[in-house]
């Protein structure tokens, strides 16, 4: 067999081996129903099974999506997403993959960008542009104290759905999962550059209140010690933006201060008692709709990395809702 340049998948068939190339996207999905990836015709395993994910720092994570037989690197079950290493045997149901990501070759002293080439699709040069964006981490509460109280399968399956349905309502509301990270993840919105359409920020919010309602039902679903939470950190401003995808099939990821507070504001929200955490400039175009101190307070944080205390509006899920209904009731 002729392996093929980038990381990739070796699935071992009765008539050999089948190498299932990962470049072209950052995102693969894997299980029965035809509407994956890469589908594998096994009975164990479920339709929606698992996903791949590469981030931009070349990192592949493996996503369990709440499967019925679970996934498995290496002989452990997954229970969060997991980062896989060159060699790593990947099960799924009865089926066995091989993951590999060779090293990088050297750049050559005179190469200023980077292309990949391959049969499979053209590549696009990486393009760094600065935008206008809005970050939202979201983050399961309690998450190590119900690893400890809850069977890992359960476990498994539960944070497998959470995963997935979270993607799914951040993609309803017009964006994306950029990032797993443990028990969080992280989604950009990308504005256009006249600034953030008041629509848009009432589809960010939107979400952020979808994500907590679905967290909040995951117990009546699987036998879990005590009903899910979620914090959340949502800011707003400007990043470089990187697009390493395809025309048809645009990669973005963002990098830069306004994604690094994000995950503060998320973080800050356990400091002070609430579910919400607003940058400054997030609350300004919230303003605009109708927001106040009513729902999001006023705070004053310390937050790690940062010299200076930073302003953060913060308030509960139920204090979202009920601006969300006033905007509705006024729109």
């Amino acid at each position: 067999m002729t392996l093929k340049p980038g990381p990739y998948l070796v699935l071992q068939t009765e008539s050999g081996s089948r190498h299932l190339s990962l470049i072209g996207s950052n995102c693969w999905t894997i299980g029965r129903s035809d509407d994956n990836n890469f589908v594998l015709p096994d009975r164990w395993i479920s339709r929606n099974h698992a996903m791949l994910q590469c981030m931009e720092n070349g990192e592949f994570y493996l996503i369990d999506l709440g499967s019925r037989n679970g996934s498995f690197v290496n002989g452990r079950r997954v229970s969060v997403p997991v980062t896989l290493q060159n060699g790593d045997a990947l099960t799924f149901g009865q089926t066995e993959l091989q993951f590999y990501c060779p090293a990088p070759e050297p750049a050559l002293p005179n190469a200023s960008i980077s292309r990949v080439d391959s049969q499979d699709f053209t590549a696009t040069a990486t393009l760094h542009i600065r935008r206008l964006i809005s970050v939202m981490v979201v983050d399961i509460r309690d998450f190590t104290i119900m690893t400890r109280q809850i069977d890992e399968k359960i476990l498994s399956e539960a944070i497998g759905t959470w995963f997935r349905r979270a993607g799914e309502i951040i993609g309803q509301y017009g964006s994306w999962v950029d990032k797993y990270i443990g028990d969080a993840v992280m989604a950009v919105w990308i504005h256009g550059a006249k600034g953030v359409d008041p629509a848009e920020m009432v589809q960010i919010i939107q979400a952020m209140s979808a994500l907590a309602k679905m967290t909040s039902t995951l117990h009546e679903q699987f036998p879990l010690p005590f009903p899910l939470r979620i914090g959340a950190g949502l800011n707003t401003g400007f990043a470089m933006v990187g697009n390493t995808g395809t025309g048809d099939r645009p990669d973005y990821t963002a990098l830069g201060d306004t994604v690094n507070a994000a995950f503060r504001f998320e973080t800050s929200t356990k400091q002070l008692g609430l579910d919400i955490a607003l940058g400054e400039t997030t609350y300004q175009y919230l303003e605009g709709l109708g927001a106040s101190e009513q729902f999001f307070k006023r705070y004053t944080v310390a937050m790690k990395g940062y010299e200076m205390p930073i302003i953060a509006h913060a308030g509960t899920f139920s204090d979202l809702d009920r601006f969300l209904k006033t905007h509705n009731t006024l729109g």
